[in-house]
């Protein structure tokens, strides 16, 4: 099968032109289909991968099927087709039918829905109920596309419903191939992809302008986690997690925050649970907040009707279950409020892009985390090395995921690289200067006393070797070999430190944050590393060089 060819049967030309970013991943999965039946996509939230994935399906020769778990991802994949002038069949409920194509008719002026089209938009639980009835079709199907790959498992319901294409190769899209139970995505352990293709990261897309930058605060709140069971999931244990919601002031503080921080822009809220939701949005209303409460049993059209009144501004907040985390696009976004914590960084990436996408006259998203996510998880633009591995209980650690910080003056959220507050300039003065572990490993913040005392430690091994008087013959010889052992590989990790510190001052950082990052990133300060025995010493070199080499 020519998979350069077109798909027969289109019926209106391409509305959407892809952007550099999405060409370039999309000439990657091409390729990597020459070697690997089912290939996983990896771009941020509010990048474009519905309208890259229907790209890929517009001009696919045969039978696709795009499988999505909600009602409105349905839709959106739906409409992202329809903007191709694909025409194809909705395995749904005739409602939700219904409901799309009258959406097609409002955004396109027609509808592309077609009872008898080889293309198809699923609902993944809807297709394995109808799975008896789709045999003749699911044999034909040539490619299928699975939608927040991250739930692709062998034996769940995802898995057991692209099973039923035989003779399909495979894509599988999502911001973040990692589950919160460590449960691998790869063919050769817990999933079905072959092969993971990386494309462009949050942060260059922030810096381009194709997302936009972000502020984080982290108020005061007195919701305590302690003692809370894991659940199967990997996440919060959902009883436990609700009954210390409501015995915390969490109602209150999102209120007041959102008034405080973000008052006049549009903001979600993400809840623990529908009851917490209501309470949350009557708050709002009661603050003089236009706020409605959405969840998974709100009507398709009240829920549509909803989101439109949010984009016109008629309403302010959005309170919503885990409603508008994946796939929910809306620009018009401008914060979020955490008010559910959660141990899936998935989630959590999900949940914070809603506010990503530009949009005329906003110079950054507001988060409000009520709920220690950021702390917990970490900055969603840092560098992640994905894979389709499992997840190792004890992993080596990120040299690019840097700790953060709650600026105590403004409550800000910043990278412990800072020496100050991006957000007030506030300075926090540091417990002591009398070792690394005080100043983040910042050698600029130490007593002058503490930093000469560690340069004599470094001088020692460049010195020669120290040899007790009463040492002589083999003992004195092993005491001089072991000492140019050392010597020697710590010429090769002050190299790798040398080449790193390259890589930084060509980035434009300065010392002090150069210092701080070092320190976060490999455990260890700069000086002191140059002291380091030689396995240490060997260890940490080739961790510097990888990192270099990534």
């Amino acid at each position: 099968m020519g998979l350069a060819e077109t798909a027969a049967q289109r019926t209106a030309p391409q509305t959407v032109q892809l952007r550099p970013y999405q060409e370039t991943a999309k000439a990657r999965i091409y390729k990597a289909w020459e070697r690997a039946r089912n290939v996983g996509l990896v771009l941020p939230t509010g990048a474009g991968k519905t309208v890259l994935f229907s790209n890929i399906i517009n001009e696919y020769p045969g039978a696709v099927c795009a499988i999505a778990h909600r009602q409105e991802l349905v839709s959106q994949i739906s409409l992202a087709l329809a903007m191709y002038g694909v025409r194809h069949r909705i395995i749904g409920q005739s409602k939700l039918v219904k409901f799309i194509t009258q959406i097609h008719l409002e955004n396109t002026g027609r509808s592309y829905y077609d009872a008898n089209s080889e293309t198809a938009v699923a609902g993944v639980d809807t297709i394995i109920r109808r799975g008896g009835k789709l045999g003749a079709w699911a044999q034909a199907v040539r490619l299928w596309v699975c939608d927040e790959l991250h739930h692709l498992q062998s034996g769940n319901k995802w898995g057991k419903a692209v099973s039923m294409f035989p003779n399909a190769r495979g894509l599988g899209v999502t911001a973040t191939p990692c589950r919160a139970d460590g449960r691998g995505l790869g063919s050769d352990n817990d999933g079905l992809i072959d092969e993971l293709v990386i494309g462009v990261g949050m942060r260059e897309l922030i810096d381009a302008g194709f997302l936009t930058e972000y502020r984080i605060f982290a108020p005061p709140c007195d919701l305590d986690l302690d003692g809370i069971d894991t659940a199967a999931n990997g996440d919060f244990n959902q009883p436990q997690l609700r009954e210390r919601v409501r015995r915390s002031r969490i109602i209150g503080d999102v209120v007041q925050e959102y008034k405080r921080r973000a008052s006049g822009r549009l903001g979600v809220t993400f809840a623990t649970d529908v009851d917490t939701a209501a309470q949350i949005a009557r708050a709002f209303n009661e603050a003089g907040v236009r706020a409605e409460m959405l969840c998974a049993t709100t009507p398709d059209r009240i829920r549509f009707e909803t989101v439109r009144r949010f984009a016109r501004r008629d309403i302010m907040q959005l309170v919503n279950v885990d409603l508008f985390g994946e796939g929910f696009d809306l620009p018009a976004i401008e914060c979020v409020s955490f008010a559910r914590p959660t141990q899936s960084f998935s989630l959590f990436c999900q949940q914070f892009g809603r506010s990503l996408r530009p949009m005329p006259g906003k110079s950054h998203a507001v988060i409000i985390d009520h709920a220690g996510n950021v702390m917990r998880h970490g900055l969603p633009d840092a560098p992640r090395p994905w894979t389709l591995a499992r997840r190792e209980r004890k992993t080596a650690p990120n040299p690019d995921l840097m700790p953060v910080r709650v600026c105590p003056a403004c409550t800000g959220v910043y990278e412990r690289t800072h020496r100050a507050c991006p957000y007030c300039q506030h300075v926090p003065e540091p417990a002591a200067r009398t070792a690394p572990e005080f100043v983040d490993g910042d050698l600029t913040e130490l007593d002058p006393e503490v930093l000469a005392a560690m340069r004599r430690d470094v001088s020692r091994i460049d010195g020669p070797a120290r040899i007790p008087d009463a040492a002589e013959g083999v003992v004195r010889l092993g005491i001089i070999k072991r000492h140019r052992e050392r010597q020697e590989a710590q010429a090769e990790l002050r190299d790798a430190i040398a080449w790193w510190a390259g890589h930084q001052r060509a980035a434009g950082r300065v010392d002090s944050e150069s210092y701080r990052r070092f320190y976060h990133g490999f455990g260890v300060d700069v000086l002191s590393a140059q002291a380091l025995g030689r396995p240490e010493a060997i260890e940490l070199t080739g961790r510097i060089n990888s990192h270099i080499g990534r």
